[in-house]
């Protein structure tokens, strides 16, 4: 088990042992930590020894390159995401290139991270006498929110990733549900959730927690997958009783075929309609952007003028699609997920050069 958490010094002094290649506005201090403005994500790939390698590789690569911000999730390869960046932990903390505090390390929950889902979840859940879990507790299918079954898989995430603390913690695509439970039951999921990620505050093994979405955040309020920020932020101010809540994040899609957390008013707040990214700083919440060049895919050949705008020495639209997207004015940070060495070392390269300041990202021109 490693011990510790990221602390404000220790992410302080890593940005600081990084200034050389790295220039300061790729740091940014998010929450009292410092976080690289690119982060690695664990999504994509195969359930199998080698993959496993290749991830574990990116992430060390990644950390001795400016990258102190690792994503991943419980279900990520069904639990290979989670197993391969302790591997990296492991080899990165045993040689002493960094120190447990020095790195801003997340984890997700919702998901059934097994293949055989219904069986598994059964098994494990409604037939042991350990948990008050029903069948019906899994919705579509995929996905559960009960608070046992959550608690359950951050104890279970703590284990993969070998440490006695996730900085922070997310609710995984909870607009899964929606569409299927009516919204009042949602959002008592949700409370009894946040119960329970407070609870793991208190413990020590979670700093902050948050809510991921793929739609929920992005959607307009007439949308049945519409996820609501203010009331979410407004439960968690309830359940924390007076004391700071510790709902501190938000991740969604954000990147140049994506735009809406950005430019489209999605998000109620004090009878305004705000972009989701907009409405998450006026609440005190952080932003981080998934699928930021998209996946790969839809990465066409960008139009001249973004291409001069986002800089000319940008090589390939896949780093100037990274770029616009850690650019975004509002963001703390933008998810890659990358395992291949060429990939590792193409993303790499943007480590070098400040995202682009609000003025000069507005000449872009992005529009709904």
């Amino acid at each position: 088990m490693i011990s510790g958490k990221a602390t404000i010094a220790a992410t302080k002094s890593y940005a600081q042992l990084h200034q050389t290649e790295c220039p300061q506005k790729h740091f940014r201090e998010i929450n009292s930590l410092i976080m690289s403005s690119i982060g690695i994500g664990t999504y994509l790939g195969t359930s199998d020894a080698t993959t496993d390698n290749l991830v574990t590789e990116a992430i060390i690569k990644s950390v001795e390159s400016g990258i102190n911000l690792i994503d991943t999730a419980i279900n990520y390869r069904s639990q290979h995401g989670e197993m391969s960046v302790k591997a990296a932990l492991v080899h990165l903390i045993e040689s002493q290139t960094v120190s447990r505090a020095e790195l801003i390390i997340c984890s997700k929950g919702g998901f059934i991270p097994n293949r055989e889902r219904e069986k598994w979840f059964k098994q494990e859940y409604v037939d042991n006498s350990k948990f008050n879990v029903q069948m019906t507790d899994m919705v579509a299918g995929i996905h559960c929110m009960h608070p046992e079954y959550i608690q359950d898989q951050l104890e279970r995430s703590l284990i993969n990733l070998g440490v006695e603390t996730i900085d922070i913690y997310y609710l995984h695509n909870p607009e899964t549900q929606l569409g299927i439970i009516p919204p009042d039951e949602f959002y008592r999921r949700l409370k009894a959730v946040f119960a329970v990620l407070e609870k793991a505050a208190d413990a020590g093994k979670i700093t902050a927690y948050g809510i991921a979405t793929w739609q929920g955040f992005r959607v307009p309020p007439t949308d049945a997958k519409h996820i609501d920020l203010a009331k979410a932020k407004s439960i968690a101010q309830e359940v924390a009783g007076g004391k700071s809540d510790r709902f501190q994040f938000i991740q969604l899609p954000v990147n140049l075929t994506m735009p809406e957390a950005f430019i489209t008013p999605t998000q109620p707040v004090d009878g305004k309609i705000l972009p989701a990214i907009t409405a998450a700083n006026q609440l005190g919440i952080n932003a981080i952007a998934s699928a930021s060049i998209a996946q790969a895919k839809n990465l066409m050949q960008l139009p001249q003028n973004i291409i001069h705008y986002l800089g000319e020495n940008l090589k390939t639209d896949a780093v100037r699609a990274l770029q616009f997207t850690r650019s975004v004015p509002g963001l703390s940070s933008a998810l890659v997920g990358m395992k291949s060495p060429n990939h590792v070392a193409e993303n790499l390269a943007l480590t070098s050069i400040p995202p682009l300041d609000a003025e000069d990202f507005a000449q872009l021109g992005v529009r709904e």
